[in-house]
């Protein structure tokens, strides 16, 4: 990592500068297509489908093609692709990140993710590792003559996937586990299978299963170091924290990944060091006019750092995000959060502004964003998975 003298210093206004351009939020930034958005946004948060489409239709030109295109991306040229990554969290990628996400990332969770599977099953006295190896060796033959299957379906094919053991017996949180549901978790994170369409509308959480397209295998140190230089480049300046945060990696992986990469050191508000790319040092001007945006539950954005003082005020946290830390709907304006929306049963859009630093020009271009956001849905009905203490006040 170098730093070359004094550092140079970025400020709150900087950064949340350097957040509506590259997250392609502020009016002249906004992208033409879902790749761009993607391709800027590193990842997409994928855990609730619907999220994929409106962190999409946030940043597009045109809006109104956000859900066909979403849907060309994801199904037709499959230039973005639905995995396990960082944090063992479901995110949509650029097709061509799927490796060095799989490589600096997934293969440590996916070891852990089936040597916990076994243990399980063992625990329970389910079948042993050899029992599970010929189900899984006949699952994936089956997809492959499928082309694209539902758990049942597969199942029918391959009638020992309907097998069920009991997880933690004797637990408060005892359960049922079907071997289906965890074995196609585990080759999911493998990069053995891929999430294809949903079984309903782009709001349904239930997937069809397709064997995972070839990739290269890459030297998982290598592959960190780009995946950090891309993140850096869409997210820096952030400090070590947020990297291993949004990673999911040990902090020895970040600082191998930050030399290797040449990481320049900078000065942030609070006393705080930050990392930002070697080529990005340079000031960043601040958009060309003010925006709002109203961005879905579990946005990238929203998510993209731990330390989140310097776009969201503490105080504010409560309000927003559920007790596991999971965002829920959230109303921006030049660079931070001031309050939240929701959709009420009959499809209106509502919002709050809960930030007292704002004005009539903040809650004009706020309801101009709803009305936006309102024609992207088309009559669609959207819930956040995970529900937050304002979101509910406002449905209700």
């Amino acid at each position: 990592m170098t730093g070359g003298g004094r550092r140079r210093h970025i400020g709150v206004a900087e950064r949340r500068a350097r957040l509506g351009l590259r997250h392609r939020l502020a009016g002249a930034a906004r992208a033409a297509s879902p790749e761009e958005v993607a391709d800027s946004l590193v990842a997409l948060h994928g855990t609730d489908p619907a999220t994929v489409y409106l962190a999409v239709g946030a940043r597009l030109t045109e809006p109104d093609k956000t859900v066909a295109e979403t849907e060309r991306a994801l199904y037709e040229d499959r230039t973005l692709l639905r995995m396990h990554g960082m944090r063992h969290t479901v995110f949509v990628f650029p097709a061509e990140l799927t490796a060095v996400v799989h490589a600096s990332t997934s293969l440590a969770v996916a070891a852990r993710e089936r040597a916990k599977l076994l243990k399980d099953m063992a625990e329970a006295g389910a079948p042993d590792a050899a029992w599970l190896a010929e189900v899984e060796r006949a699952t994936l033959a089956a997809l492959a003559r499928r082309g694209r299957a539902t758990a049942a379906e597969l199942a029918a094919d391959e009638p020992r996937l309907r097998e069920q053991f009991v997880y933690a017996a004797g637990k408060p949180y005892e359960g049922i586990h079907t071997v289906s549901t965890r074995l196609l978790r585990v080759l999911g994170v493998e990069g053995k299978v891929v999430r294809d369409r949903p079984l309903g509308s782009w709001t349904s959480s239930q997937f069809h299963w397709a064997p995972a397209p070839e990739r290269p295998e890459l030297d998982p140190a290598e592959a960190q170091a780009r995946l950090l230089e891309l993140w850096l480049t869409a997210c820096g300046p952030a400090t070590e924290a947020d990297l291993k945060w949004w990673t999911g990696w040990k902090v020895t992986e970040v600082r191998r990944a930050l030399a290797a990469i040449g990481a320049v050191t900078v000065s942030l508000d609070e006393g705080l060091t930050g990392y930002v790319a070697r080529d990005d040092v340079e000031p960043v001007a601040e958009p060309s006019a003010p925006w709002a945006a109203l961005l879905p539950a579990l946005d990238p954005t929203a998510m993209g750092w731990q330390q989140r003082d310097w776009y969201l005020a503490p105080e504010l946290r409560p309000l927003l995000f559920d007790r596991s830390g999971n965002v829920g709907p959230t109303v921006w304006w030049n660079g931070r959060v001031v309050g939240s929306w929701a959709q009420r049963a009959d499809g209106e859009i509502v919002w709050r502004i809960v930030d007292p630093d704002t004005g009539r020009e903040t809650r004009e271009a706020v309801a101009a964003e709803a009305e936006r956001l309102l024609g992207r849905l088309d009559g669609r009905r959207v819930t956040p998975r995970f529900r937050t203490p304002l979101e509910r006040e406002l449905v209700a």
